[in-house]
């Protein structure tokens, strides 16, 4: 599997990163250690988890994801291996709360919420440490230095923001040259082909959806890359018995399906397949971020970075609304 550079330290990442969501929470076990193995199995080496995983199912704590990635680190010991992110600002600040209440991004909590998951993930540092929402209550000056501390401390290779939008994730990048801070060097916002309906707010709690301005400051900013998770839409684009939110009910979706399935007949590949395929060539570095069920659906997706899209099929992908 293709890598590339990501952050001033030009990590190499793999261009899939798995979504550990689901592991030990939807996912049994032994399933979660089949997709992890198999994952690794085909060249991947980039994994994202967070403290919340997956509170808001029923007896869920927010623990199961973590610690499931951690048992599967200690049974196959290629923690050195592999690229690991976790994230902070989403866990109920409060055994039952919501995320109308999540832990706030003050230094002290950063600080303490990495060490809680380091020792579910039973490691001593995370590659990369997301801040998992814009904490407009927080001033962006203290979050910035929390999470410089963490990198000062070793705990945290790089740190990166997700569901912000592109002005902020710049002030606070202009907060951390200022300061010497270290500075964020990813965003983790939701994008695929399909495309909401613009102005509407995404009904899922929490998620931000990429911008053109937010693709246009990456691909301009050195170092820095997008996370695109939702990318496949939780399975809409192949799963019949899967249906579109109202936010994607317009126009622009039945224009875009339609050159989809062009494609996908031009190149054989499935329509995750050649979603996946144009994710890849923005001139922004995208990493898709996908969760899977089963080996079979990851043995699909990684399939997709095979395909090539020419330069006319991607623009009309592009294009089609």
């Amino acid at each position: 599997m293709e890598r590339i550079a990501l952050g001033t330290n030009e990590i190499a990442v793999s261009r899939l990163c798995l979504g550990a969501m689901a592991l030990g929470g939807v996912q049994d076990e032994a399933t979660s250690f089949a997709i992890l193995d198999r994952f690794v199995e085909l060249g991947g080496n980039f994994i994202d988890t967070a403290n919340c995983y997956m509170f808001w199912i029923d007896g869920g704590t927010g623990d199961e994801s973590e610690l499931q990635l951690g048992r599967w680190l200690a049974a196959r010991g290629n923690r050195d291996d592999l690229v690991i992110a976790t994230k902070v600002g989403r866990r109920p600040s409060f055994p039952g709360g919501g995320m109308d209440h999540s832990e706030p991004l003050t230094p002290e909590r950063i600080a303490a919420g990495l060490d809680e998951s380091l020792e579910r993930l039973g490691t001593d540092r995370v590659d990369l440490f997301w801040s998992h929402r814009d904490d407009r209550d927080t001033p962006l000056e203290d979050t910035v230095a929390g999470f410089d501390a963490v990198v000062r401390a070793g705990k945290a290779r790089m740190v990166g923001a997700s569901n912000h939008a592109g002005w902020r994730v710049e002030r606070a990048r202009a907060i951390a040259e200022a300061t010497g801070a270290a500075a964020y060097t990813a965003m983790q916002n939701r994008y695929s082909y399909l495309q909401p309906r613009p102005g509407t707010v995404l009904p899922e709690g929490g998620h931000v959806h990429a911008a053109a301005d937010d693709l246009d400051y990456v691909a301009g900013t050195p170092g820095t890359a997008l996370l695109a998770y939702s990318s496949l839409l939780t399975g809409v684009y192949t799963n019949p018995a899967k249906q579109l939110g109202e936010h994607y009910r317009h126009p622009g979706t039945e224009a875009r399906l339609r050159v989809l399935d062009e494609v996908a007949a031009e190149t054989g590949a499935t329509r995750n397949q050649v979603v996946l395929a144009w994710l890849a060539g923005h001139e922004a570095p995208v990493i898709p971020l996908v969760g899977v069920s089963s080996v079979a659906q990851l043995d699909e997706v990684a399939a997709g970075f095979d395909v090539k899209l020419d330069a006319d099929q991607w623009a009309r992908l592009t294009a089609a609304a």
